[in-house]
């Protein structure tokens, strides 16, 4: 095989393994200074809605320390709406299995999940979506999380 010909293959497939990738129609990360996550540190992610026939997965990425002290983690997600209505819930995450285990990926000094907040959803409402998430631990400082994102999944699906 020429060099010519291994170049081209290897190149078509990177664009194969490119295009078979998720379609997040929004993505945000913030990144926890210090590792420490307090109360009153509340992370917005603002996002525009233009199709309310379209079905989504709303996910939520946590990349924490492998230094981490707990197995799980609380959240409060709020939700606000176009109209102004606001909705709240309360959501726990496993970061770790029942012997320690990380649930993630892990690489050096830091694992990385992704959850599910709501699958297979829709939006009645066109315009923009606010989702606000709140640490709720018992811990002010929480300290080990490093970065959290939020993301929008087109599945392709409508209602």
């Amino acid at each position: 095989m020429t060099k010519q010909l291994l170049f081209i293959l290897l190149l078509l497939s990177q664009l194969l393994l490119v295009s078979c990738g998720e379609s997040y129609v929004f993505e945000k990360a913030y990144e926890i200074e210090k590792e420490e996550w307090r109360y009153a540190n509340t992370l917005d992610y603002a996002f525009e809605i233009t199709d309310t026939t379209k079905i989504y997965n709303l996910l939520l990425e946590v990349q924490h320390s492998v230094d981490y002290s707990y197995q799980n983690c609380y959240f409060k997600i709020y939700t606000k709406f176009p109209s102004g209505e606001k909705t709240e819930q309360l959501l726990s995450v496993d970061l770790a299995d029942g012997v320690g285990r990380w649930q993630g990926e892990c690489s050096g000094e830091s694992c990385t999940t992704l959850f599910d907040i709501q699958k297979q959803s829709f939006f009645n409402a066109l315009g923009t979506h606010t989702i606000t998430l709140e640490q709720y631990m018992r811990k002010d400082p929480l300290t080990g999380i490093q970065n959290l994102a939020v993301k929008l999944e087109d599945t392709g699906l409508t209602r």
